[in-house]
């Protein structure tokens, strides 16, 4: 009967947890709050309370909206979950939800986070413009080397050209050393 009043104890904590364990927008409304608490801060102490604050917070808050919208990603444990975001070949754990709660991390791993997000959008944004001045080089290179070869093929055209000139003025002269000749034997 003891075990009996166990398992059902378990399981009756079991359901509880299962029914009660908070929804990915849930996740994503704490989430939410989180960032605009930081960023309100952020721009506080960088800005000061004006309108080009109020402005750049709204546009990052939108862009973090944005970026959790496409990038948030929810791990379901049955008895709770975690949502997370996948940067640079790993998954960030971002908030842990039990019993009806979401738990986010603290302001310095939310800094740390986008920081590491801006990181990497920058280098992206690097590397996307290396490539294109690589591509840029190579295209130019490309039509240096067609400008070369189109050179070339000129150069060797006009000198086959004075080759046949000068094979065709041997010939005549050829000849006329023949006529010459042939006139001095009569």
């Amino acid at each position: 009967m003891k075990n009996l009043l166990i398992i059902l104890i378990f399981l009756l904590v079991a359901v509880i947890l299962i029914l009660t364990r908070p929804s990915k927008e849930q996740h994503k409304e704490a989430m939410m709050k989180a960032i605009e608490e930081y960023v309100d801060e952020e721009a506080r102490d960088r800005l000061g309370d004006n309108a080009l604050a109020k402005i750049g917070r709204g546009i990052v808050v939108k862009t973090a909206e944005t970026a959790l919208n496409s990038k948030l990603r929810e791990n379901n444990y049955f008895v709770f979950n975690t949502t997370c975001v996948h940067l640079n070949g790993k998954d960030n754990t971002l908030s842990v939800g039990i019993l009806g709660m979401v738990f986010t991390f603290n302001k310095d791993t939310i800094h740390d986070k986008l920081e590491e997000a801006l990181q990497t959008k920058d280098t992206i944004k690097t590397e996307r413009e290396t490539a294109k001045q690589s591509a840029k080089e190579l295209k130019k290179l490309q039509k240096e080397q067609r400008k070369r070869e189109k050179e070339l093929a000129k150069e060797q055209k006009r000198r086959e050209k004075e080759l046949r000139k000068e094979q065709k003025r041997l010939e005549k002269e050829a000849r006329k050393e023949q006529k010459r000749r042939e006139k001095e034997k009569i």
